[in-house]
């Protein structure tokens, strides 16, 4: 093992378990410390410090969430299955339990987190459809954040293609949307004339200020 001013440490064979990689950083970005020098200890100790803060931190948001209402949301099963028989495939059982539990999130009153994982075309866009047109129809806004701006494109056409019909409004914000359409988007969506906003990391812009926000989906 080697330290800084070409220090050679030999570790037993038998001891290589006791070695882990330091990190993802490249190799000129790491710098060795001597021998015996307290500078390893010392940041060990303050990243530990700051693993402690950050717990603190996701301690306090768990404890806030709890003492907040969450906006009610009102499921009228009709229109609900009218949506979903649009569908035009035939739901698994894992989406259909996965609505179930999403819809039950929705009946809470307090602020829900649901992580839901599924191979590709497994049919998770659908979930966030049906949630989100539930979200829609009581008159709360969500935001749909993706990736690149291509799967934006096709997650708008796909959203505005199902939805449109259900009177929900649907907003795209990416590289794709022009200054003119961006600016008019913001726009709407700040009087609560959008109902779903679809984009990237542009959705994020502090700029961008909700009527009504509810729900985040991240695809």
């Amino acid at each position: 093992m080697e330290f800084a001013e070409n220090q050679i440490l030999y570790l037993p064979i038998e001891n290589l378990n006791l070695i882990t990689k330091y990190g993802e950083e490249d190799d000129k970005f790491i710098k060795l410390d001597k021998m015996g020098s307290v500078h390893w200890q010392r940041r060990k100790a303050e990243a530990k410090d700051r693993i402690k803060d950050i717990a603190k931190q996701l301690i306090k948001v768990a404890a806030k969430r709890l003492t907040v209402k969450s906006f009610p949301i009102n499921i009228d099963q009709v229109t609900y299955d009218q949506f979903s028989s649009s569908f035009p495939y035939i739901e698994t059982e894992d989406q259909l339990k996965a609505c179930e539990d999403v819809k039950s999130d929705f009946l809470k009153d307090v602020p829900s987190d649901r992580l839901i994982i599924g191979d590709v075309a497994a049919g998770k866009t659908e979930l966030i459809l049906r949630a989100t047109f539930l979200v829609a129809k009581s008159s709360i806004q969500s935001v749909v954040l993706v990736p690149t701006t291509i799967l934006s494109r096709q997650h708008y056409n796909n959203f505005a293609q199902r939805l449109t019909p259900f009177g929900i409004k649907v907003g795209e914000l990416s590289r794709f949307v022009s200054t003119k359409d961006r600016n008019k988007t913001i726009s709407l969506i700040k009087n609560g004339q959008v109902d779903i906003l679809i984009g990237t990391h542009a959705i994020l812009n502090d700029k961008i200020v909700f009527k009504k926000l509810g729900l985040i989906c991240l695809d």
